[in-house]
């Protein structure tokens, strides 16, 4: 917001319209203060007078006594509407209000002040007197009269307002400044002409905006820099900070007044401060912030040809991508469960042949194999994988692989002990998208190997995963990370989130992922993941 001393034009325009009111108030004020006075206290009489007949005609009209008397406002609203709207055209008066003893109105002549309190003045009227005098009309003022509403017992039961707003000062001056016109005139002029001077030296300065406009518009600034849920932040060219919204100060964590500071000399997180400090177009970037994930979308803004800012929008993703990450699994399970129900389909239909064919041998060589498979695919991963999280989710992509055509193996080196809860968790996660992401990548070229390569050196786990599939090219290797990238068809709903999580645990746990070209082909995708434990106690019991 422009400070005061920066903003000089409206202080001027300030002292302007002040001096000119002024000049016209002593011109037009001296000559006419008895006559206006004398002018008002006739329309009181008079029009006072109409406006408590009209009143104390309304407030006794039968329909309107019996409608309060019954408790039938609601339904036969239209109808007392009609009945105020006649009332109105017949005295001339500005509005006429019909409302609940408390003053809340109720039905009114124009729909005006529907659900809102009368200016009662002290309720003469709630003490079951009429009163006729001065009222704020809902931002005018007016010359009212209020008459009570009651029923047999003599029970208040509403109140008939009827109101006549006062004349505006050009009516006034109409009928009492005819002798000073020509003063009064010669007096607008040069405050016409002052104005005019004055408002194109403003526009000059405002890009065209009158001062009611620029309010409006810094009104709707703060009023959306607080709304907001998104952060909002913009940095002018040279580094300096222009415009920070609440949101915003959340999720990076600052706090005190910065806008007019550089972005160099806030505290903030490294990986923020660059984000800030770059004027670069920025899409759907992640970045972790303590324990948020926030996605980063950065838009330059260009004036006259030339960048004068950019303004960066913060979006918390957190809870979106946990909740990305436990679909994923539990779809994971699902594919699996569908893979293994789909093969052993096969071979019971199988067994249930040979048995209707009495080849009892057959059977028992058949379930021997199978047997032998599954043993097979156990021992290859518990050989190297002792912990049973980890250990479990390799068995079940090894089964669903097989399923696409795929052989998933582990690693003769591979060698990982059981680790924690929340490592296993993590490395649980981390596991299944990328061998995911490698299995649907061999699948597109033929490729018929995934191979996982799992170790643990001073409490960090090492992980690889190596596809035969088409690799991945040199352009995209900084883009296969953002959320949303992928390289499957864009028909398919749901892509680009596995590998953004992926680079989310890894930068949580203080860790990285990269990807590389294989030796032969395809891609390897090489995790590190810090914090697991090696000393974790084991129940035997």
């Amino acid at each position: 917001m422009w400070s005061r001393s920066r903003w000089r034009p409206a202080t001027l325009a300030g002292q302007f319209l002040v001096l000119q009111v002024s000049v016209l108030l002593v011109v037009v004020v001296v000559a006419s203060v008895v006559s206006v006075q004398q002018s008002d206290a006739d329309f009181r009489a008079t029009r006072g007078a109409a406006m408590r007949d009209a009143a104390e005609r309304l407030a006794n009209d039968r329909f309107v006594r019996s409608t309060f008397r019954d408790g039938t406002v609601a339904e036969n609203r239209g109808a007392l509407a009609t009945i105020t709207q006649v009332t109105r055209d017949s005295y001339q008066a500005s509005g006429v209000y019909v409302a609940a003893p408390d003053g809340t109105v109720l039905v009114s002549s124009d729909f005006a002040g529907r659900g809102e309190r009368l200016d009662l003045l002290g309720g003469p009227a709630q003490r079951l007197r009429a009163w006729t005098g001065d009222v704020d009309d809902f931002g005018t003022s007016s010359i009212a009269a209020q008459v009570p509403i009651i029923n047999r017992r003599l029970e208040l039961v509403g109140i008939a307002m009827v109101t006549e707003e006062y004349p505006t000062w050009r009516q006034r001056a109409r009928s009492v400044l005819i002798d000073v016109v020509p003063v009064a005139g010669l007096g607008l002029g040069l405050g016409i002409a002052g104005s005019l001077l004055l408002s194109r030296l403003i526009r000059r300065r405002t890009r065209g905006l009158e001062p009611a406009a620029i309010a409006a518009l810094a009104d709707q600034r703060e009023a959306l820099l607080h709304s907001l849920r998104e952060g909002v932040f913009s940095v002018a060219v040279d580094g300096t900070v222009t415009m920070l919204s609440d949101s915003a100060r959340e999720l990076i964590g600052i706090e005190g007044d910065v806008e007019g500071r550089r972005v160099d000399d806030l505290d903030l997180d490294p990986a923020v401060r660059g984000l800030l400090a770059d004027d670069a177009e920025i899409r759907d970037h992640v970045v972790v912030v303590d324990d948020r994930l926030l996605v980063v979308n950065r838009t330059p803004v260009v004036e006259g040809g030339r960048r004068v800012a950019s303004v960066t929008t913060l979006r918390d993703r957190t809870e979106l991508l946990a909740l990305q990450s436990e679909l994923d699994a539990r779809e994971s399970i699902t594919n699996t469960l569908r893979a293994q129900t789909h093969e052993f389909h096969n071979q019971l239909h199988t067994i249930s042949g040979l048995v209707q064919l009495g080849e009892y041998d057959e059977v028992a060589r058949l379930v021997g194999t199978i047997r032998r498979r599954r043993a097979e695919i156990s021992d290859a991963v518990l050989a190297h994988v002792e912990d049973p999280a980890v250990a479990a989710l390799l068995i079940a992509k090894t089964s669903l692989a097989a399923e696409r055509g795929v052989d998933l193996r582990v690693s003769e080196a591979s060698d990982l002990p059981r680790l924690d809860h929340e490592s296993s968790t993590d490395l649980g996660t981390v596991l299944g998208n990328l061998v995911d992401n490698a299995v649907d990548a061999s699948v597109s070229v033929g490729g018929t190997a995934v191979e996982v390569d799992l170790r643990l050196d001073d409490g960090t786990v090492h992980l690889a995963v190596t596809d035969t599939g088409p690799g991945v090219p040199a352009e995209v290797v900084g883009e296969i990370f953002r959320r949303g990238w992928s390289s499957k068809a864009p028909t398919v709903g749901g892509r680009g989130v596995g590998l953004a999580l992926v680079q989310v645990v890894c930068e949580r746990r203080g860790g990285s992922v990269e990807v590389r070209s294989g030796a032969d082909s395809g891609a390897v995708f090489d995790v590190r993941l810090p914090g697991a434990w090696e000393d974790v106690e084991v129940d035997a019991r």
